[in-house]
């Protein structure tokens, strides 16, 4: 028994440092997120959710009762001069029909520009409005990862329990124009649904004020996909651990 027990001890090790690496708090990691790196008065949100491609995330509010989504969408550019960006498809999944909100460096490299961009096709990526109201618009450098942050409040449709968000990064900007991506599968499945019923700002009606980029729902989403998480983690946990104990009893 001894013998046994002794055998198995590197197989626990190894099993013991798998599960420290799904563990919740390296799958939580948007609730934990610096989002200004200037010590600057920054937006509070209702929920964040890791992205599940390109090492991305979204913090985000949904005011029910002006029908606008407050969010600040970070990610790291491939390339210190490199874009980041993030959309709605009001009209589709994919890349096409996105209206998106692109960030990178200014000409002079001092200052981070955001600007938006109607994607009508793969080829033709041109400055334009978008088909729907968006303000308070910025973005910053997050530190010295080269991470970025871009800030907005969009307006989505009256009612709406979800939106299809699309997100993406390159590593090149000309003559002021972010430039085509890769095309690796994290680039291609860098997209999802949205769900916008998670916590909510409160109703102006309670006596609250609508949330935008200066202000909002400090609340942190510690029963969304973060729970789920914990929940799915915990689960495997106890698997393993019945699963290892076996061979120790037996």
């Amino acid at each position: 028994m001894a013998s046994l027990s002794s055998s198995l001890a590197p197989i626990l090790l190894c099993v013991t440092l798998w599960i420290s690496l799904i563990s919740p708090g390296r799958s939580l990691r948007c609730s934990s997120q610096q989002l200004s790196a200037k010590n600057e008065s920054v937006p509070k949100f209702a929920n964040c959710i890791d992205l599940p491609s390109l090492d991305a995330f979204l913090h985000y509010t949904y005011n029910a009762s002006n029908s606008s989504l407050s969010v600040a969408f970070v990610a790291t550019p491939p390339s210190p001069d490199g874009w980041i960006a993030w959309a709605i498809n009001p009209t589709s999944t994919g890349m096409v029909g996105s209206q998106a909100l692109i960030a990178f460096k200014s000409d002079d490299g001092k200052a981070i520009n955001v600007k938006t961009y109607n994607i009508s096709s793969y080829h033709d990526v041109k400055e334009s409005k978008l088909s729907f109201d968006v303000w308070n618009m910025r973005a910053e450098s997050l530190g010295k990862d080269n991470s970025i942050a871009i800030f907005a409040v969009v307006k989505v449709p009256e009612k709406a329990e979800k939106v299809n968000q699309v997100w993406q990064v390159g590593s090149k900007v000309s003559e002021g124009q972010p430039r085509a991506h890769q095309m690796a599968p994290a680039n291609l499945n860098a997209r999802a649904v949205l769900q916008l019923e998670g916590k909510r700002a409160p109703s102006p009606s309670s006596g609250a004020t609508a949330p935008s980029p200066a202000g909002g729902s400090s609340a942190s989403n510690e029963t969304g996909d973060g729970g789920r998480r914990i929940m799915k983690n915990a689960g495997l946990y106890v698997a393993l651990s019945v699963f290892v104990g076996s061979f120790i009893i037996f």
